[in-house]
């Protein structure tokens, strides 16, 4: 199995007029993406912002779960929050990787486009040999042209029963992890 680790991108993401913009840090994205990426062995988890202040805050959040007083009431978080890494680019996530030659970058969208891998064909590869794979998450509207040009494979968004299709990054994030790097059932 070849290692993964995510990003949740804030910057370079679209808003809903499709213009691009940096979205702010939250909460629950930070945590909860760091709990599914534990969960699934993920190595890394960047946070990438490219605002000082809202990587500080990351730093802030990271810092109560992994030393402050959640961090003995609750081992298991502080185990989960101790893999995030915050970035102030793409570049610098690439370079904390070695280089953006040596890893393999997909991106998940909400929408269609095109070159996508379903996740079946995405999950196959990653049982083969080949580096390591960085799995970058949008905020906002999702991720900017610039970002899903570079990328080397589109996964397909992830789709339920119905034509809603609104989920929220931390949902979309345990899902595409689970179809990607559950055990078989």
């Amino acid at each position: 199995m070849r290692d993964v680790s995510i990003g949740l991108v804030h910057y370079p993401v679209l808003d809903g007029r499709r213009e691009i913009v940096t979205t702010a840090v939250t909460n629950l994205d930070v945590h909860d993406l760091a709990r599914s990426a534990r969960t699934y062995g993920c190595r890394r988890y960047f946070v990438v912002h490219p605002i000082e202040a809202q990587r500080q805050l990351v730093g802030r959040i990271v810092d109560h779960w992994t030393h402050g007083s959640s961090a003995k009431r609750i081992p298991d978080r502080k185990e989960a929050l101790s893999i995030v890494e915050t970035v102030p680019s793409l570049e610098a996530t690439y370079a904390a990787m070695g280089g953006r030659d040596a890893i393999e970058v997909w991106i998940t969208a909400a929408r269609d486009l095109d070159r996508r891998r379903t996740l079946a064909e995405a999950r196959a590869e990653l049982a083969q040999d080949g580096k390591p794979v960085l799995i970058l998450f949008g905020t906002g509207w999702g991720l900017a042209a610039s970002v899903v040009d570079a990328a080397d494979a589109i996964l397909a968004p992830v789709r339920g029963p119905t034509s809603y299709n609104h989920l929220s990054v931390r949902a979309a994030c345990a899902i595409v992890l689970d179809r990607l790097l559950a055990p078989e059932a």
